[in-house]
């Protein structure tokens, strides 16, 4: 069986990557501002979820005909699945350069993922991670057998370094994971994964990477930076159809019980003499993949990493890198701005950058672009409480749903901060546009007025 009987769509002819946007869906889509006119919508939230790449949108539409159950069916349509269940599988190891013997687990996003991880680690594992985290890796381990050192938000990458060879020195016995970010999801700032493994590994520790805001911007070789696990999303990939990935090694993950129990991760079921059920459970991906596993959500996420590679990162990071130094130009020369970060203005980023202004709260600067200008921004604390709090300089905020403060009215004080986020399918009207909009927000004022409506703030329409 094979996926030569699909007629899969060809990738999309045209400019090479470093001249123009890879194509995604959404990209002519029209939006109402406020006083009625409508704008092409700029997606400036790519690192909360992208847009779906046209490409995968593609490949899904030809196969959803083709659809059925994975694995075990006699029918040629489930068969047909099962074949690209398991070549969407391998098409993610050939993405992540796994080593021999590592595994490709899917999972429904990177929080899954590193849940699964978690239960999986052995009683009795020392787990390190700095503050700076993402809830998504920053929370997992917090269960009855493990016990969590959380280090210190760093300001560059050889304090991070000293850090950590600090802590794992004073902590020298038992297992012990160290758990980092490629590419923050606050700042975009990388991270310095193959130094920080080195440490880890040269200490007898192991190394999972969360790598949602790495993978869609940089290639991402496991073998390389040498990191026992990497986790990441399909959203985050252009594919979100809700599936994610765990891959690495398999010897924590074949140890462990199911991360759900059920059918497909058990071998065999057998009744007992004494009426209990016995169980014996499978090894290999299937252990932790039990129920029906989301197919098109797997088989969209191999057709980004193909797309993706055939679009070639080097050009596709030449021209983000283009787009960051336009964007920072564009923001320095606005005083009443302040760009977080930990590493510094020269830091090497991907396309995500967080900020304040002075004199505006961020709920009601982010309403305003995205009522005024058709512009979608993100505000809050992105799900990483710690690192912005820290990068504010310690402001508290009362949290609400997935760290975005409750919203002040317009003129208090901001306590939140506004992301913009962006990569290869952003063209560069929809920066320049933001750019635009930040100068007359800034010069003039909104030009509409807010109020609070359940925690945010929103354009006042009541006229």
């Amino acid at each position: 069986m094979s996926l030569a009987t699909i007629t899969l769509p060809a990738a999309p002819e045209g400019e090479p990557a470093s001249c123009a946007p890879l194509a995604v869906l959404g990209h002519d889509v029209q939006v109402p501002l406020v006083g009625g006119e409508k704008v092409t919508y700029a997606a400036l939230d790519y690192a909360a979820s992208a847009p779906a790449l046209q490409r995968v949108w593609d490949d899904v539409a030809a196969y959803a005909p083709y659809y059925g159950s994975v694995h075990r069916g006699a029918g040629y349509l489930s068969q047909l699945s099962t074949d690209l269940f398991e070549q969407s599988r391998q098409a993610v190891a050939d993405f992540l350069d796994l080593r021999e013997g590592d595994q490709v687990v899917f999972t429904r996003a990177t929080t899954d993922s590193l849940n699964l991880l978690a239960a999986a680690v052995p009683a009795g594992t020392r787990v390190f991670a700095f503050e700076t985290e993402h809830h998504a890796s920053l929370l997992p381990w917090r269960r009855d057998g493990l016990t969590v050192s959380y280090l210190r938000a760093p300001r560059s990458h050889a304090e991070a370094v000293a850090a950590l060879e600090a802590a794992l020195t004073q902590h020298p016995e038992g297992p012990r994971l160290f758990c980092v970010t490629g590419a923050s999801n606050v700042t975009g700032e990388l991270w310095p994964v193959a130094e920080l493994t080195e440490v880890a590994h040269r200490h007898g520790a192991r190394v999972v990477l969360d790598a949602a805001q790495l993978a869609p911007h940089h290639r991402v070789s496991v073998r390389e930076l040498g990191v026992d696990w990497i986790a990441f999303s399909g959203h985050k990939l252009y594919a979100p159809f809700g599936a994610g990935v765990l891959a690495g090694r398999s010897d924590w993950l074949d140890a462990a019980e199911p991360y759900l129990a059920g059918g497909g991760a058990s071998r065999t079921v057998a009744r007992e003499v004494d009426g209990s059920v016995a169980v014996e459970w499978h090894t290999g991906p299937s252990r932790h993949e039990a129920g029906s596993p989301n197919v098109i959500g797997a088989y969209a996420i191999a057709s980004a990493c193909r797309a993706l590679t055939e679009a070639g990162f080097d050009a596709l990071q030449a021209r983000e890198q283009e787009l960051i130094e336009r964007l920072q130009t564009g923001l320095a020369a606005i005083p009443e701005v302040k760009v977080l970060s930990l590493f510094g203005t020269d830091a090497a980023r991907v396309g995500v950058l967080s900020f304040v202004v002075r004199g505006w709260n961020s709920s009601h600067f982010s309403a305003a672009l995205s009522a005024e200008y058709g512009i979608g921004v993100r505000d809050g604390l992105f799900c990483a409480h710690p690192l912005v709090r820290t990068l504010l300089g310690g402001e508290e905020a009362a949290p609400s749903e997935c760290g975005a403060p409750e919203a002040s009215l317009p003129g208090e004080r901001s306590l939140n901060a506004i992301r913009v986020s962006f990569g290869a399918g952003t063209p560069d009207e929809h920066l320049d546009r933001f750019l635009g909009a930040v100068r007359e927000l800034v010069a003039d004022g909104a030009r509409w007025s807010y109020r609070n409506e359940g925690g945010r703030c929103v354009a006042d329409t009541r006229r």
